[in-house]
């Protein structure tokens, strides 16, 4: 093998490791951003006053407010596994152990699809499920790249709009479900600790006709940032 070569295989090679420990992991808990308006998913034990009544999930631009953390559900996968893409998963909102929810009642500003926060440690129901829809053509989940959030009930993108609360959320952003993919149901993983997923390389563009899951070969936890 000549030296080009062997630099071409190196250079893959590391990618290939670098997208392997970049992976948002199963059991991970993190801040997501949205991409357009920088505002992270947020919750509180703030109920909404028409629609459901359900817990209120919310925009806010205040990067240390600790109501922001989410986890990925380690029920429906093995911890430290890499979610790939086109994989269902629950978020739990980790200060009041809700699952992120919709259903069919209007959201309060913009009267489009309603998101919550619902369900007891865990517990709720097919209201629960979002699809990860990759934006490139990674086969996993990256902590670098933007995703959706599909809700697998009802098709439509978990999303934010332009609209803002008064009291008691003064300032904070109208979280929804909409139609359609826009740049505003754009989003990313923000700090947070995540699971350490297996060493094993993973394959750096999608293969829709691979149905292997690599599997996790340590418990280690990764510390980015903050929490």
């Amino acid at each position: 093998m000549n030296i080009i070569a062997q630099c071409s295989f190196l250079i893959l090679l590391f990618d290939l490791i670098s997208s392997n420990q970049d992976a948002v992991t199963c059991s991970s808990t993190f801040k997501l951003i949205n991409q357009q308006s920088n505002d992270r998913l947020h919750s509180h034990d703030v109920k909404y006053g028409s629609g459901s009544g359900q817990q209120s999930v919310t925009g806010t631009p205040n990067a240390d407010d600790v109501n922001s953390y989410w986890q990925i559900d380690g029920n429906d996968c093995e911890r430290g596994t890499p979610i790939k893409c086109d994989s269902t998963v629950r978020l739990i909102h980790v200060t009041t152990k809700k699952n992120l929810h919709s259903h069919n009642f209007a959201s309060p500003l913009s009267h489009n699809q309603e998101v919550s926060a619902y369900g007891e440690d865990g517990a709720g129901d097919e209201g629960d499920q979002w699809r990860v829809v990759c934006t490139t053509r990674n086969d996993y989940w990256l902590r670098k790249d933007g995703i959706r959030l599909q809700h697998v009930a009802t098709g439509k993108y978990l999303h934010i709009t332009g609209d803002t609360y008064g009291r008691p959320i003064h300032g904070q952003k109208e979280i929804c479900c909409y139609q359609y993919a826009n740049s505003q149901n754009i989003w990313k993983v923000d700090a947070g600790v995540y699971m350490q997923p297996s060493t094993e390389p993973l394959s750096s563009t999608r293969d829709d006709q691979s149905n292997s899951r690599p599997q996790s070969s340590s418990n280690t936890d990764h510390f980015d940032d903050e929490l």
